[in-house]
Formats: structure tokens, C-alpha cells, sequence
């Protein structure tokens, strides 16, 4: 790979907006000798698990990131160009990645209405870490531009003048050619503050298409976003497409009027780069408030509940059973693991006591400790199932408990679990009848 980064990209996950998945955008990275990519969907990091799995096997580096919208609360669909500003956010290392997380998700619930994120500026500089983001502003939605076409180029300055007083180092201004006239003026001003202010200044694309049809593509989903025919949005869309992801040589040939911006970019992608597979997700700690342990809790309500799963300690039905039951509550207590546990028999009580019916599936169902607390239904020492296949401390990464709740009342379980545990807590599920069931401490 060539010393080339993009970091400015959105793939399908930015909804009808971008229309390339994440594997084909890593692929075509690859291909035109991209060293490093930044996936920055709209307000999100929904295509992250995806993304980073791809880059891996391209041998691309990854760049955790996210376009938000700031200081706009309008929904982004039924408008030809939505309102709100945009900055994008590149994370630099684990608790940046934290933050950017917490972050898009308090903007989410802020907005208390689907489809819109509410984010002011002085928000989200009180969440930046310390040297845990970059910073990125200069595309048409962003403030200095917006502020360059109200207020001519005085505006721009006194813009990031005010976004440097709340970012400081943090802040990058980056270069975008999609082949629109505006875009060398804009280019320009935000060269010649940069060069003025010592503020560094990165090429980027904003890439919304890998080729020709993909950049048809994303026409019709802006077209479709917008709710107007491509007729009644063409002044809206840019005269040459959405933004393509150009090769190496068309990326430096578009920039040679701007010397080191396309490297700075590669050096800027340098200093974000971090092993993003070992940031775990934060399972609930401390979850008991009877004075216990979490650890002293599950074994009490595994003991409370395993008789009538298998018999007494000293009279076990099915033999082996308790041996089994003291190794995972052992492991699970190594692990740390144990509120975790609770938090998830919690919720499948809660199901009962309201006749609403669920199931544990999964790797889950090889747990004799979740055959013992109810969350499974099937009885994994008596068909020799091996527990390691769901927790060992050999294997990567926390345990996953899938819990299948009937359609219909999903929402009052939501509603529990955020009255129990926070809304700022409580994690949602994937699909139309799976939870997977992660509040997050």
C-alpha cells in the first residue's frame, strides 16, 4: 500500500445517503492504493464491525470516525439539503472511541424523536477526550463553509477562530474537490486560514460512490431521501456526482495546487490508528444493592435455582450436573462476568412475571449456569455440551446471550430495562424478534 489515506468516506450505513457497503469500500481502497480508510457514516458506527473486519483482510488501516450533525435537530429526510452542520470526528485512540460512542448515542437520545440528532458544539467539545479525537471541518455542510457562503470569507476566519477556542489542536481543516467551482473557492479561504493560523490542513473526498454506477446510485438515494425526482433535485446534487473514490495519482493530481495536504492526511491517519479490537464493551458491573457481591449473588441464586433444574448438591439427578455449575460460576467469577449474568436472568424473569414469552438461544444454551437461572431451556450436561464453547478465558471477548422476545411486547421489556437500569444503559436489540441482551455499564 502506497502512503495514501481517505478520511472522509461513508458507505450504506449512512441511510440513503451513502450506497457502497463497507467491504466493497475497503476493496476499492485497497485497489487504488489506499494504505488507510476512515468509515465516517452519518451520526453513527453502525457498519464498524463490518468495516474493521474488511480492512483487516485487506490489509487496509482502519479509521474509527463519524460525520455528526451539530447545532441542527431537523430530521434528515424529506429535505433537499437537511439542515444542521456537519463536522466529522476521527477517533485516536480507545477512549476516544469511547467517547465518539457515548457521544452519538446521547445525540440520538436527545433528539427523543427517530431520525433526528440533536448536538450543540459546545456539547461536543465538553466530550472530547483529551488527545482522544481529530477534528475535521471544511466540507459544504460544515461551519466554516456555511459561514464562508453567508458571510464571505471574514466569516469563515472568525468561524474557525471559534471552532480552535473550543477544539484547540484537535481541530483540522480539510480540503474537498468534488469538481464544484465552490469548492476551489472554499478550498482557498481554508488553505490560507490554515496556512495563517497554524492550523493543520488535510486532503479529503468525502466519498459517497466507488465508480460510476455507485455514484448513480447514491443519486437516487438522495433522490428518494429528499422525497423529489432527481429532476426537482438536480440543483441540489453535485454537477459531476456524488464525490468517487479517485486513485492515488488522481487524488495527489487534484490537490497539486496544495502541497502536503494529500500527506498530511496519511500522517494524520498515523497518529488514529489503534488496535480497535481491544476495546471491549462495557458489561454491567456492581449490579446488585443488597450489600452482596455480584459474584456472591449469582452463586446464591444459582444454588436457589438449580434444584429444580437438577436436584439437590447431594442428591443430583443428573450426574455431574453440580460439578459443572461450581467450574462455570468459577470461570464466570474470574472473568468478572457475573453481573453480567444477572442483569440478563433479571430480564427473563421479568418476562415471566409478565407472561411474556422469550427464549435463550445460542452458544448460551451450552451454559449449565443459564439452564439453571432459566434463561435456557435446554439441558447442556445431560446432552454433554461444552461450556468453553460460550466462556472460556482462553477465548476472546465477552459472552454473548441471545434472548428471543415475542414481537408484540418487546417494548414493555425495553421499557423495564430502562426503568431498572437508565436509558443511558440500555441496549437494544437487532432484528424484528432477537434482543440480544447487553445493557451497558
Amino acid at each position: 500500500m502506497s502512503e495514501l489515506a481517505e478520511l472522509h468516506a461513508h458507505s450504506s450505513y449512512s441511510f440513503l445517503d451513502g450506497v457502497v457497503d463497507p467491504e466493497d469500500l475497503v476493496e476499492a481502497a485497497a485497489a487504488r492504493g489506499y494504505g488507510a480508510l476512515a468509515l465516517t457514516d452519518h451520526n453513527g458506527l453502525y457498519g464498524l464491525p463490518r468495516f474493521l473486519e474488511a480492512a483487516r483482510r485487506a490489509g487496509v488501516t482502519p479509521i474509527v470516525g463519524a460525520e455528526l450533525t451539530v447545532e441542527g435537530s431537523g430530521p434528515r429526510t424529506g429535505a433537499a439539503d437537511p439542515p444542521g452542520e456537519h463536522l466529522v470526528v476521527l477517533a485516536a485512540s480507545a477512549e476516544g472511541y469511547r467517547a465518539l460512542s457515548r457521544t452519538i448515542a446521547a445525540g440520538h437520545m436527545r433528539a427523543h424523536e427517530k431520525g433526528k440528532f440533536v448536538l450543540g458544539l459546545d456539547e461536543l467539545a465538553g466530550a472530547m477526550p483529551p488527545r482522544g479525537w481529530y477534528v475535521l471541518a471544511g466540507c459544504r455542510k460544515s461551519p466554516p463553509a456555511q459561514a464562508l457562503a453567508r458571510e464571505g470569507p471574514g466569516g469563515a476566519e472568525r468561524c474557525v477562530r471559534a471552532l480552535w477556542e473550543r477544539f484547540g489542536e484537535a481541530l483540522v481543516l480539510e480540503l474537498i474537490d468534488t469538481l464544484d467551482p465552490a469548492d476551489a473557492v472554499r478550498n482557498d479561504v481554508l488553505a490560507r486560514i490554515g496556512a495563517t493560523r497554524g492550523i493543520e490542513v488535510v486532503a479529503t473526498q468525502a466519498v459517497h460512490a466507488i465508480d460510476p454506477p455507485t455514484q448513480r446510485a447514491a443519486m437516487v438515494a438522495a433522490a428518494i431521501r429528499a422525497r423529489r425526482t432527481l429532476g426537482e433535485l438536480d440543483g441540489y446534487l453535485p454537477g459531476a456526482g456524488p464525490p468517487l473514490l479517485r486513485s492515488a495519482r488522481a487524488q495527489r493530481a487534484r490537490f497539486a495546487r496544495f502541497p502536503g495536504v494529500v500527506d498530511a492526511a496519511w500522517e494524520l491517519a498515523q497518529r488514529c490508528a489503534f488496535p480497535v479490537e481491544l476495546v471491549a464493551p462495557g458489561l454491567p458491573r456492581d449490579v446488585v444493592t443488597t450489600g452482596e457481591s455480584d459474584d456472591d449473588a449469582l452463586w446464591r441464586l444459582v444454588s436457589e435455582r438449580a434444584p429444580r433444574r437438577y436436584g439437590p448438591r447431594h442428591a443430583e439427578r443428573v450426574a455431574g450436573a453440580w460439578a459443572q455449575l461450581d467450574h462455570e460460576l468459577a470461570v464466570i467469577s474470574r472473568l468478572g462476568f457475573a453481573g453480567y449474568f444477572l442483569v440478563v436472568s433479571d430480564i427473563v424473569d421479568f418476562c415471566v412475571r409478565e407472561h411474556i414469552y422469550c427464549q435463550g438461544r445460542g452458544s448460551a444454551a451450552n451454559s449449565a449456569v443459564c439452564y439453571a437461572l432459566g434463561i435456557t431451556n435446554v439441558d447442556p450436561v445431560a446432552l454433554g455440551l461444552l461450556f468453553e464453547r460460550f466462556l472460556s478465558p482462553e477465548r476472546d471477548g465477552p459472552p454473548d446471550i441471545d434472548v428471543d422476545i415475542e414481537g408484540r411486547r418487546r417494548g414493555g421489556v425495553v421499557r423495564y430495562v430502562y426503568r431498572r437500569y437508565g436509558r443511558e444503559r440500555g441496549g437494544g436489540g437487532a432484528g424484528a424478534g432477537s434482543a440480544p441482551a447487553r445493557p451497558v455499564g
